[in-house]
């Protein structure tokens, strides 16, 4: 799945190579897509090379390639940088969670029932904790019936530690945000004010244990000032 920022980057590499046979440069690329920063592109780059969608050609400056464009897109019908995220349902499942229980599949509304930008955040590890990355205003559009209330926002899972969960490396967690959390509810836990993992919540006496849903990794215990909670899971949306 596509970010609208991932989304409108490959359309505009996609515009220049047709126009010109040559990629934009990073500078160009940061400000089309109105960013503050080119390490902003260089995320988004890299996102769509793991993806499959662009590659680098070696030995070359500014050598960029596109592989494939999103199913659901006419190519000849691509305009512009600032098109929205167009993302087929019919490309998607999701995985609702209860918190407290595994979650289960189901198809994800159409898009007329009318959708949510919510922000990007980055990658959050669902294995050892990594560093909680910060989108530079990076969104993606969520239909409204997935939501509740309150505020949400979205991260990209890396690693395996929940997959007995159903839970996926690549998969992109909806957070609602909030500091509390019950016992046996999936969390974002931020550990030491720097480090952000996915994990299960439990409080055993006046410890927090950070608990994964895989045999191979190990229940984190950690005195209540070293965890803040930074939200809860509410769903899970993945590619196939």
């Amino acid at each position: 799945m596509l970010t609208r920022k991932q989304h409108d980057l490959l359309i505009f590499i996609h515009n220049r190579l047709k126009t010109s046979g040559v990629s934009p440069s990073y500078e160009e690329m940061k400000d089309a897509l109105g960013l503050h920063s080119k390490s902003g592109i260089h995320r988004l780059i890299n996102a769509l090379q793991e993806r499959g969608f662009i590659r680098r050609l070696p030995h070359k400056a500014r050598a960029l390639e596109i592989l494939k464009l999103p199913e659901e897109l006419n190519p000849t019908n691509i305009a512009s940088p600032n098109a929205s995220n167009v993302i087929s349902p019919n490309s998607f499942k999701t995985t609702s969670s209860t918190i407290s229980k595994t979650p289960t599949a189901r198809p994800l509304e159409a898009a007329n029932e009318g959708s949510i930008a919510i922000p990007m955040h980055g990658r959050i590890a669902a294995g050892l904790p990594i560093e909680a990355l910060e989108g530079d205003g990076e969104t993606i559009d969520i239909p409204a019936s997935m939501l509740g209330r309150g505020t949400h926002y979205a991260l990209e899972v890396s690693g395996d530690s929940m997959i007995e969960l159903g839970i996926f490396d690549g998969d992109i967690a909806i957070v609602e945000k909030c500091d509390t959390a019950n016992n046996g509810e999936i969390v974002v836990a931020l550990v030491d004010d720097e480090e952000a993992t996915l994990k299960t919540l439990h409080r055993r006496g006046d410890q927090i244990a950070l608990k994964p849903a895989n045999k191979d990794h190990s229940t984190q215990i950690l005195p209540p000032d070293r965890v803040r909670i930074q939200g809860k899971l509410r769903t899970i949306i993945r590619q196939y």
